[in-house]
């Protein structure tokens, strides 16, 4: 299964908020750390505001930051969330697609079924077992 960039960068960026819970971030900060449009992590942040898994502060001192602790949080709702029913393959479409196999096929049950672990996969995991940590501070260089 392929998640899309945008669920990447959601999940990308609760984990980082994960790491440092207690912590408030600006947009313009995550996109920097991350290399990608601040306009699109913008939209991102909306999302998973909307999604419930991160509050919102708008004006000086604010920024985001985890709805609740990472604990509470599976990998799955997020991605549920984000991509929605989006269909794995033409025929999961709701209209059903276009393949001329879909009478006889047996492909559609084994990606169904794998669709499936995929996300039970995910439903187990919660954020703070994938919750970024910082490298430790550098020792300073000892003087020969």
């Amino acid at each position: 299964m392929r998640l899309t960039s945008f669920t990447d960068f959601a999940l990308r960026t609760l984990m980082r908020l994960a790491g440092e819970p207690g912590r408030s971030f600006a947009t313009g900060e995550i996109a920097a750390e991350f290399a990608i449009s601040r306009n699109h992590l913008a939209k991102v942040v909306r999302d998973l505001a909307d999604g419930g898994f991160i509050t919102t502060q708008r004006g000086v001192g604010g920024g985001f930051a985890l709805a609740r602790p990472a604990a509470e949080i599976t990998l799955g709702a997020v991605v549920r969330a984000l991509e929605g029913d989006s269909a794995l393959v033409e025929c999961f479409r709701d209209d059903g697609g276009g393949c001329m196999l879909t009478p006889r096929c047996r492909l559609k049950a084994k990606l169904a079924s794998a669709r499936e672990a995929f996300m039970r996969e995910l439903d187990g995991t919660t954020l703070a077992e994938c919750a970024w940590q910082p490298r430790p501070p550098r020792s300073p260089a000892r003087a020969a």
